[in-house]
C-alpha cells in the first residue's frame, strides 16, 4: 500500500483526522500488504462528487469448499476513521451480484459493524474479517452464463480460477483433517475444527486406549456430515493436517512414567502417519507438549516445518483478550504473546507483528510502563486451565489458519536450535509446482523470534 504518492498524499492532506487515518491504513498494510490505496471521485446518494481514498482489493474466502478471491472496494470518507467506510462489490463484466442479507442490488455491503462502527473499537482489519465471515455463509457473487442466463446458484468460475497463493496455484483439492485419539480433546477437537468449517472431510482415528467411553460411539450413532470414525490408521491418507491428541496422561503415573508411556505409543502410530500423508502437517497435542512435538519430529523424519505442537497459542490468546477487552477497554493495537515452554517458565511479551512487519524486531520484552498491565493480565490467566474444549477451540484455530493459509501467527511450539518451545511463528502454506523432494516444504514456518 503506497501511502507517498502524489495522487495519495494530496487528497488525504485534505482528511479531517489525517494522522489518525494514516496509522489506521498503515494497519490495515500490514494484515492486507495486497490492498491498494487510489484516489478517485465518489459520487453519493445525492449526486455530490467528492475526491476520496478507496482501498481495493481480494478477500479470501471459502465457500462450499472451495476457495475464492472477492473483488471489494471500500470508500474512506474524509472523516475516516470516525466514520466507517463505504463499501462496494467489484463484479467484472462475468460476474452477478448475488442480492442477499449483507448486499444490496447495487454491490454495496451492509455489515453489523458498519451500523455500529466506533472508532478505536472498530477498525478496517476487523471490518474486513467480519465480512470474510459473513460472506463464507452467504456467497455475494455469482457467475454469469450464457446459456442459463444470470444463474445466482452458481459461485464464480471467474474467481474459481484466482489463487489464494503465490505460483497460480488453485486450492480446489480435498481439504482432509485426521484426529487421532478419542478421548474428551479429541472429540472436542473434532467439533470444533468442524465447527469452524474449513474442511471438506474429518476422520477421527479411535484409538482404544485413549477412548472416551462412549464418545466415539455417540459420533457414530449421531452421525455428523463430513466426520468419519475409524480404528484403522490407513483412514488418515492423504490428510493435509493430522492431529495428535493421543494421551496417556494419569494422575496414577509418574510424570517420566507419562512421559516414557507417551513415547511408546508414539512410536507405534508416529512413523505409520507420516508414511500415509507424507506432505501433511503433524500438529502435537498431546502432553507434555514440548517434549512430545521434539519426539515427533525425531519418529516421523518429517522436516521441522511439518511438526508442530499447539504450544503456548491458548494462552496467547487469551492474554490479548484480557488485556484488550477487560483491561484496556479497547485494542491496543498490538499482540500479547506467550512463548517459551509450557509451563510455569514461559514469557509475555508485547508484539504487533503481522504480514510486511520486521518479523525479527517486532516482539519486545514488556517495560517498565507496560508491566503492572502485563502482570495484572497475567494473574487474572492463573487458575483458567486448560480444558479439553478450550484446547479444542485452539487446535481449531490452528487448523483453520493452515488450510486458509491466512499467514495468521500463533505462539506453536517449534523446533528452535536443539529443542522445541514455544515460538510466534507464521504459519504459511508453500506449494511446490515441480513436487520434488527438496520442495516439500508445504508448510513452512516463519519464526518471528
Amino acid at each position: 500500500m503506497d501511502l507517498n504518492s502524489e495522487s495519495v498524499k494530496k487528497v488525504l492532506s485534505k482528511y479531517k483526522f489525517r494522522d489518525v487515518a494514516v496509522e489506521e491504513l498503515q494497519k490495515v498494510s500490514r494484515l492486507h500488504p495486497d490492498m491498494k490505496l487510489i484516489s478517485g471521485t465518489y459520487t453519493s446518494s445525492d449526486s455530490l462528487q467528492k475526491d476520496l481514498l478507496k482501498l481495493v482489493g481480494n478477500i479470501p474466502v471459502r465457500y462450499q469448499g472451495r476457495s475464492y478471491n472477492l473483488p471489494i472496494l471500500l470508500w474512506l470518507l474524509d472523516s475516516f476513521p470516525f466514520t466507517p467506510p463505504v463499501c462496494f462489490l467489484r463484479p467484472t463484466s462475468s460476474m452477478v451480484i448475488r442480492e442477499g442479507k449483507h448486499v444490496d442490488s447495487k454491490g454495496r455491503i451492509h455489515l453489523p459493524g458498519l451500523h455500529t462502527w466506533d472508532h478505536p473499537k472498530s477498525s478496517v482489519n476487523g471490518l474486513l474479517a467480519e465480512m470474510i465471515a459473513k460472506f463464507e455463509e452467504e456467497a455475494p457473487l455469482g457467475t454469469k452464463s450464457a446459456a442459463q442466463g444470470d444463474d445466482p446458484n452458481n459461485l464464480l468460475t471467474y474467481v474459481s480460477n484466482l489463487s489464494l497463493h503465490e505460483g497460480g496455484n488453485r486450492l480446489d483439492q480435498e481439504v482432509k483433517v485426521s484426529v487421532i485419539g478419542g478421548g474428551d480433546l479429541g472429540i472436542a477437537a473434532v467439533l470444533s475444527i468442524m465447527a469452524k468449517g474449513c474442511v471438506d472431510k474429518l476422520v477421527l482415528i479411535d484409538m482404544p486406549e485413549t477412548s472416551t467411553k462412549g464418545g466415539t460411539m455417540d459420533l457414530e450413532i449421531f452421525s455428523l456430515p463430513k466426520v468419519e470414525v475409524s480404528k484403522d490408521l490407513s483412514a488418515s491418507a492423504g490428510s493435509k493436517v493430522v492431529v495428535i491428541t493421543a494421551n496417556a496422561w494419569s494422575d496414577e503415573q509418574s510424570y517420566l512414567s507419562v512421559v516414557q508411556t507417551n513415547v511408546d505409543m508414539y512410536r507405534s502410530i508416529i512413523p505409520r502417519l507420516a508414511q500415509l500423508s507424507p506432505k501433511a502437517m503433524l500438529l502435537i497435542a498431546s502432553q507434555p507438549v514440548d517434549i512430545m512435538t521434539h519426539v515427533a519430529w525425531k519418529q516421523s523424519h518429517l522436516l521441522p516445518p511439518q511438526v508442530i505442537g499447539v504450544g503456548c497459542n491458548l494462552d496467547s490468546e487469551r492474554l490479548s483478550h484480557i488485556i484488550n477487552i477487560s483491561l484496556v477497554a479497547n485494542s491496543t493495537g498490538k499482540q500479547a504473546w506467550v512463548i517459551g515452554e509450557l509451563s510455569e517458565n514461559k514469557v509475555a511479551l508485547w508484539g504487533n507483528m503481522g504480514p510486511g512487519t520486521d518479523q525479527l524486531q517486532a516482539l519486545t520484552p514488556v517495560s517498565n510502563s507496560t508491566k503492572p498491565l502485563m502482570d495484572r493480565a497475567l494473574e487474572m490467566l492463573k487458575g483458567r486451565g486448560q480444558r479439553s474444549w478450550s484446547v479444542g477451540l485452539s487446535i481449531a484455530d490452528i487448523i483453520h489458519s493452515i488450510v486458509t493459509d491466512k499467514k495468521k501467527i500463533h505462539s506453536v511450539t517449534t523446533l528452535a536450535e536443539y529443542v522445541c518451545v514455544s515460538c510466534a511463528c507464521v504459519l504459511e502454506e508453500w506449494f511446490s509446482a515441480k513436487g520434488t523432494q527438496d520442495e516439500l516444504k508445504l508448510f513452512h514456518i516463519r519464526k518471528s523470534t
